[in-house]
């Protein structure tokens, strides 16, 4: 990290400027060292059930003796896990690194042609699915690589008559798993009730070797595997650790895990920084369901929370979230999308805690930036950058801006990747001299925070004027009848551009008039939107972060 730069002198207090990115050779050591030292504190837990960290070593090394035995897999052979937040996932996907495979982290809401594409591009052999997402693997699996596939289904993990009970009202009376056909289709319940964990042989494994092919959401085009290696996971490990040092302690933790575990900031943030320091985890399989995750949630003294603004705006409108105890809190982090003012203002009047906002793209494992969690805000930013990163801003022809200038934000730390799996020419554009260029329009702050400004394509050109989505969404989320915005760029022959806002209401009596006369008071005349529309709900990403890129689609056909 770079000394000179302004963040040193308003550096967290007790944060080291620099971590060792090579403290474990392998996200294995890392593993192991947990189930060692808080083998019988409990790791996580769901609907429920809960298993120990000696019980997840136990069940890891089955499956990946099963994988290495049974199924022939080789170190380097690509594996998909496509599953929810389930007791099944951390139990797959610490076997399958075990058994020293690359996890391809695939979406269960995937179509089959977003699965096919996938598959294809990682080249996976094998894949572990939910049942109730079977008969999309059906469709396209004639057109893959697969060898060979293993199912579940919800209850597995449960044990006895209540996983019996729950996987029966699944299928048969909420009719959530369509019929299927997948004649060589094997059980993960009874690969991990029939076979031993003696079948394991540890693997020797580098921090250089994959350890993720983590595909980018394909939010700005198509999706892209990124290379992250297993010295590129635990140096994000180690930095969000030094990060909480002061702050999160060994076996006092309780996390609450709403965010899918496939998704970045929650496999490395939830699953693994946690398990470091032997935490317990919630798994929340349905955070949609706001009123059931709030009902579960409150049944633990949680320490930790992580989620997306569209969570905590959501929480926010229920009546039970008055009721949750907060009195435990030690860090509430955002990520995965900007976080919106008015619901960070209304989160600490409500709650008396703060939402720490961080920042991060699957391309950099994923954590960049983050506000510090111990309790001193920077409200706007995404904070200050990690240990060991640097970061710079610089314009179109790549020149460095220094500070106070808006330009795109680049990166480079232990966290990078080395690239995207099978694409060379967009490695190239996007890492340049071992400087990765985030895609994101942001400047660095006299006071040495980092403020993200918005992505470089969803900026809006007006009559030559650059408009900021992120910008027209945090105005008009402060409107009272507002409950969700988006806004994008729509073609016009005088402007070039002009913003069209999409609009979720809160007050059903909210008008279109109102909006404008709303926008004319807030902003300056080439911001203003031309065009308004109202809908029901907007389209989100699995981790509820807003499409602008389907709106835009859906607007231009």
């Amino acid at each position: 990290m770079n000394t000179s730069q302004p963040w040193f002198k308003n550096y967290p207090t007790g944060v080291p400027f620099e971590i060792n990115p090579e403290k474990y050779e392998s996200i294995l050591e890392l593993l192991e060292e947990c189930f060692e030292k808080y083998a019988d504190l409990t790791a996580f837990v769901n609907m429920g059930k809960s298993l120990t960290y000696r019980e997840v070593d136990t069940l890891s090394k089955r499956f990946a003796g099963y994988l290495q035995h049974e199924m022939k897999l080789q170190p380097g052979d690509r594996i998909a896990i496509q599953l929810p937040n389930l007791l099944q996932y951390p139990i797959v996907l610490f076997g399958a690194l075990r058994a020293g495979c690359v996890v391809v982290n695939t979406n269960p809401l995937y179509t089959p042609r977003e699965m096919e594409y996938q598959f294809n591009d990682a080249g996976v052999k094998a894949v572990i699915i939910l049942a109730n997402f079977a008969t999309n693997l059906e469709k396209i699996i004639s057109h893959t690589l697969i060898e060979k596939v293993i199912i579940t289904e919800i209850g597995d993990m449960l044990g006895g008559l209540k996983g019996k009970i729950v996987n029966f009202v699944v299928k048969y009376i909420k009719k959530m798993v369509p019929s299927y056909h997948l004649p060589h289709a094997l059980s993960l319940r009874k690969i991990l009730n029939e076979h031993h964990e003696s079948n394991y042989k540890s693997r020797s494994i580098k921090g250089k070797d994959l350890a993720f092919l983590q595909y980018t959401g394909g939010t700005t085009g198509v999706s892209k595997g990124a290379m992250l290696s297993h010295r590129n996971i635990i140096a994000n490990v180690e930095q969000c650790s030094a990060w909480w040092l002061n702050v999160l302690k060994e076996k006092k933790e309780i996390v609450i895990t709403p965010l899918p575990l496939y998704h970045i900031f929650s496999l490395t943030v939830n699953a693994l920084c946690m398990s470091k320091i032997g935490a317990k985890n919630i798994l929340i399989t349905n955070p949609k369901d706001l009123k059931g995750f709030i009902k579960e949630i409150k049944k633990y003294p949680f320490t930790v929370l992580t989620g997306v603004n569209t969570l905590f705006n959501g929480m926010l409108h229920r009546p039970e979230f008055k009721s949750i105890d907060f009195t435990h809190i030690k860090a509430i982090i955002a990520g995965g999308m900007a976080l919106q003012r008015p619901v960070a203002e209304k989160w600490k009047q409500m709650t008396n805690t703060t939402i720490s906002e961080g920042y991060g793209l699957t391309e950099t494992s994923p954590v960049l930036c983050c506000n510090p969690v111990n309790g001193q805000d920077y409200p706007g930013t995404i904070g200050f950058p990690f240990p060991n990163t640097d970061l710079k801003v610089i314009d179109d022809d790549g020149n460095d801006l220094g500070i106070e200038k808006v330009g795109e934000l680049c990166v480079k730390g232990p966290q990078v990747m080395a690239g995207y799996w099978n694409k060379p020419e967009e490695t190239t554009h996007a890492l340049q001299d071992g400087w990765f260029k985030t895609g994101d329009i942001g400047m660095i702050l006299e006071n040495g925070t980092i403020k993200i400004v918005d992505r470089k394509k969803d900026m809006i050109v007006v009559s030559g004027f650059k408009v900021f989505p992120n910008e027209i969404e945090d105005i008009f989320s402060k409107h009272s009848g507002v409950l969700e915005v988006a806004a994008i760029g729509v073609p016009d022959e005088k402007s070039t551009e002009a913003v069209k806002v999409f609009i979720v209401k809160k007050d059903p009596k909210l008008t279109e008039e109102d909006l404008r006369l709303f926008a004319e008071e807030n902003f300056t005349h080439y911001k203003l939107p031309k065009y308004y529309e109202f809908r029901t709900e907007l389209p989100k990403t699995n981790v509820g972060k807003i499409l602008r890129r389907k709106l835009k689609e859906e607007t231009t056909k």
